[in-house]
């Protein structure tokens, strides 16, 4: 398939942040600009990058920003089923080579090119209770089959800080070294994902990391819009699973990319989010202050969330680079002039693991 020759991409300024995004296609430009870090991490590497299960809320922007951060002459390729119309085209407008493939049958996957860098991004998570043996066998089957077909390369998993026990809002968060032990089927099966790269990593030698993620967002999902969402329509937030991290989505794919450059043999996981253990009632009240709307809290605080230390993603890449205040400050005038939302909440509100 033939795409067209991307224009060259501006590099990230933080010393300037937009006042807000006023559609969706500034909002998408401005998730794919790269840092100067990032593109210096990506051209230490050799190599094409396949991005796997590219079809997700991150996928298309990690695929652009992929895009701009390369060098000319390194290709990246987006695999998916491509399911929703029009992606492949808008893929194929920003430079990118795309290929259908469904990764759960093992011939296809055995047959995709081999590139030296993978981002492994698919999975099932979203009502995943309704058919929990699909969801093992997308999150552990699928696992399995591409660690095994991608042995040679550089593989970064996407994982999930839901891997980890509730640990007390009052310490640090749970750290790369705590052992998993998650409530539910969804988040065993995560579990279950990391082994499978871990186990074949260590039979051949393949370099990785786990990238447990929690709660990226931009303005069309998140913990913040979900938030917001509630407190403009005058609905009850509840606060009973009261504390949370979360990282823009930008620093979030720019940090999986980035992880290509630290990967390490065996695989390793690496927690990745915002440094700070944000307050879901200061999160309502503060969206409730900038709407000039009342607040309606139900529940009380527990004494346990799921939390994560993220000091050694800080120590590698620095702190992430978008502020959670400018993250507020972005969703808040998104929600107050009603723009598109995805209508996939978080449902962070879950203690059970039940999604």
């Amino acid at each position: 398939m033939t795409t067209s020759t991307p224009t060259p991409a501006a590099v990230l300024d933080t010393r300037a942040f937009p006042t807000h995004f006023e559609t969706e296609q500034a909002l998408e430009d401005y998730l794919a600009t790269p840092s100067r870090e990032l593109i210096d991490d990506l051209a230490r590497l050799d190599g094409d990058l396949m991005i796997l299960g590219v079809g997700g809320k991150m996928g298309p922007t990690l695929a652009r920003l992929a895009r701009n951060a390369l060098p000319a002459g390194r290709r990246v390729i987006a695999v998916a089923r491509f399911s929703e119309a029009g992606m492949r085209e808008m893929l194929h407008a920003h430079g990118i080579e795309t290929l259908v493939c469904d990764l759960l049958d093992a011939a296809a996957v055995a047959a995709l090119p081999k590139c030296a860098n993978v981002v492994f991004m698919a999975g099932r998570k979203f009502g995943g209770d309704a058919n929990n043996p699909l969801t093992w066998a997308m999150n552990v089957h699928v696992p399995a089959l591409v660690a095994q077909a991608f042995s040679a390369s550089r593989i970064v998993a996407f994982s999930t800080a839901c891997v980890y026990p509730f640990v007390p809002v009052t310490g640090q968060g749970a750290a790369e070294d705590l052992p998993p032990s998650p409530p539910g089927e969804y988040a065993n099966s995560c579990v279950g994902r990391e082994r499978m790269f871990e186990y074949f990593s260590q039979q051949h030698g393949t370099p990785g990391r786990l990238f447990r993620l929690s709660y990226a967002i931009d303005l069309r999902y998140g913990v913040l819009a979900d938030v917001a969402q509630k407190v403009w329509r005058g609905e009850p937030v509840d606060v009973t699973m009261g504390h949370v991290n979360v990282i823009w989505q930008g620093d979030a794919n720019a940090q999986a990319l980035r992880c290509l450059a630290v990967a390490t043999v065996p695989t390793s996981p690496i927690n990745v989010s915002g440094p700070e253990t944000t307050s879901i009632r200061w999160l309502a009240e503060e969206f409730g202050r900038r709407f000039g709307k009342p607040v309606q809290i139900t529940g009380s605080e527990a004494p346990t969330a799921w939390l994560m230390n993220t000091g050694e993603a800080e120590r590698l890449f620095g702190y992430p680079q978008v502020p959670l205040s400018q993250q507020l400050g972005w969703v808040a005038d998104w929600i107050a002039r009603e723009q598109r939302l995805y209508g996939k909440p978080t449902k962070f509100e879950s203690r059970d693991g039940k999604y």
